[in-house]
């Protein structure tokens, strides 16, 4: 089902490798441009150690670093594409290789806040998915939240490849939204401290579980001066088992054999927890075909944007004040 010591490309499936980068610390322009070339350097000594690598992933953050006093700066902002994603992808084409990386992109509308972005680069060094960060973590992050929906891409060995970020793993209806999609390998990678260092491990078991696929998470790793990162590279099976587990170490490199076709498998020849299937057949013994209205008020009533908690009037926190952010809105909160 997956393996540790992995360095030869299976014959079935493919082998996927997540580096627990250490946390950036990052003060200019400069900065950058020496984790971009660490990345690159990265991705190469990966492909060299580990022959068989189809798929590397780099975890948020991991190109301009949480210098959250100057990351709303122009200075600190990417372009997709642009110098830093031009870069990734030469490093893809000469490796031969899948990469994920992570870029706080700027807003074609100058007038808006950033994004937080994800992208997939292919072996021909072309980025074939971008996706922006749905979920921004609140009240914390003053990223725009992301307006591409959750996209899916062909990837090795059989896999369709989908990207969250972060908190966006909290969110089940993403997970499911990938799923419905045709994902079968999905990939989080993060920047959390430690603070939720146990729920990130259950939620990338729940979301492969819920969904029969394969996840792949990986989290900076280290100290940056303020906050610790706990790394936990973790790979789970479709049945929502863990495949392989990281531990707390920078630069730790996690690596695992996924098959996409028994997920995919799974998913034709299963009865009792197909999910995903039996959440629009309800009770199809009964019903030839099922139910297909869950009758689900949640979800009716965010179709309809109208979604509002019972408690919602008596929340202390819906605004990013806590953190210093105006709540007035406009580029950056300072409009």
């Amino acid at each position: 089902m997956g393996s540790i010591g992995s360095m030869g490309k299976p014959r079935m499936g493919f082998l996927v490798a997540a580096i627990q980068f250490p946390a950036p610390v990052v003060n200019s322009r400069a900065d950058i441009d020496r984790q971009v070339e660490s990345i690159v350097r990265t991705l190469k000594a990966t492909k060299a150690g580990y022959p068989g690598v189809e798929l590397i992933v780099f975890p948020e953050y991991s190109t301009q670093g949480l210098n959250t006093a100057k990351w709303l700066t122009d200075e600190f902002l990417c372009d997709i594409p642009g110098p830093e994603t031009e870069a990734f992808s030469r490093a893809c084409q000469e490796a031969g290789v899948y990469g994920v990386f992570s870029i706080m992109e700027r807003n074609p509308d100058p007038t808006k806040n950033p994004y937080n972005t994800a992208i997939i680069i292919d072996p021909a060094g072309d980025i074939v998915l971008k996706y922006r960060k749905l979920f921004p973590w609140n009240p914390i992050e003053p990223w725009y939240p992301g307006d591409l929906g959750m996209p899916v891409c062909e990837g090795p060995g059989g896999s369709k490849l989908a990207v969250c970020i972060c908190h966006d793993g909290m969110i089940p209806e993403l997970a499911r939204e990938a799923a419905y999609k045709g994902c079968n390998v999905y990939i989080r990678i993060s920047g959390y401290s430690t603070q939720v260092n146990d729920q990130w491990i259950l939620t990338n078991r729940s979301n492969a579980w819920q969904n029969l696929m394969y996840t792949v998470s990986v989290n900076l790793a280290g100290y940056d001066g303020t906050f610790y990162y706990f790394g936990e590279g973790q790979v789970c099976n479709f049945d929502g088992t863990t495949l392989v587990q990281g531990q707390r170490n920078p630069w730790e490199i996690v690596t695992a054999e996924i098959y996409p076709q028994l997920a995919d498998n799974a998913r034709l020849s299963w009865g009792l927890e197909n999910n995903i299937y039996n959440l629009g057949h309800r009770g199809y013994v009964a019903v030839p075909g099922g139910e297909p209205d869950a009758g689900l008020t949640y979800i009716k009533d965010l179709a309809a944007g109208r979604y509002r908690l019972p408690w919602e009037d008596e929340m202390d926190i819906k605004d990013g004040s806590i953190y210093g952010y105006p709540t007035t809105g406009g580029r950056f909160g300072n409009e």
